[in-house]
């Protein structure tokens, strides 16, 4: 009677086993929202717990099938040989289920990386494009030219490896055809207005260069006219002091 209640646990176990395979590894998922890819990330979280759960109960059947071989060689045989199956099927069945929760946890956390990373490229976006409409309307002074141009280069200078960082992480998922419709999307709003900035932001830098470059040449040509006439009024009022007649001065002079 024991053994044919151990034969029945065994094949109540490897049913188990069976229902298991087809629910959570044979089943086609398809991720195309982030409230699935998450629920999907859960459902294996419990599937690894259901199944390290019947870890007791696995154990309980192979120390009661061994000890019925003890006791009656003849009677446990058989159930040692289906114990060795279910055992190498369980196992499987372990290492299976852990395998594709650890993947679709570092497929959660490839996606919760890639929408920090476009969060922090998309503020520094934000800062060049009110970087690039302050030099809109610019007083005609050096300094405040100067100082947009400063400030624009220094946003400008920005490293590039947090869209290397994006590019690599929407490819991946892309690839394995995770949320790749809102990750294609995402990507392609944001190159758009990465391209656009960027472009407009280098054309103020350019302008903004010829403009500073302009101003300090006609100041450098004001201060080298200042200057001369400051030397033409030094001259002409040493002539004054002197009383000498306009005609006996150099024609610049008179």
């Amino acid at each position: 009677e024991k053994a044919v209640n151990l034969k029945k646990d065994l094949a109540e176990m490897q049913e188990w086993m069976t229902q298991a395979e087809e629910e959570y590894l044979e089943k086609d998922f398809e991720y195309k929202s982030p409230e699935e890819l998450e629920n999907a990330v859960e459902e294996m979280k419990r599937a690894k717990e259901d199944v390290l759960q019947k870890e007791v109960r696995v154990k309980i059947l192979k120390d009661n099938i061994k000890m019925l071989v003890t006791k009656v060689p003849s009677s446990g045989e058989d159930l040692a040989t289906e114990l060795n199956i279910v055992l190498e099927n369980y196992q499987l069945l372990c290492n299976r289920i852990r395998g594709k929760c650890h993947t679709l946890e570092e497929v959660w956390s490839c996606w919760i990386e890639l929408l920090h990373y476009l969060d922090l490229e998309t503020a520094w976006l934000n800062n060049l494009e009110e970087r690039v409409q302050m030099t809109g309307n610019l007083p005609d002074k050096l300094d405040s030219v100067n100082d947009a141009l400063e400030s624009l280069e220094s946003v400008l200078r920005h490293p590039a490896d947090n869209r290397t960082q994006i590019r690599e992480l929407g490819q991946t998922l892309i690839d394995g055809g995770i949320l790749d419709d809102i990750i294609s999307e995402k990507l392609e709003a944001f190159n758009a207005r990465y391209e656009e900035l960027s472009h407009l932001a280098v054309s103020r830098q350019i302008a903004l260069e010829q403009q500073l470059q302009t101003m300090r040449e006609t100041d450098h040509m004001l201060q080298v006219l200042q200057e001369s006439l400051g030397d033409l009024d030094r001259q002409l009022t040493s002539y004054l002091t002197d009383r000498i007649d306009a005609f006996q001065m150099p024609q610049e002079a008179q």
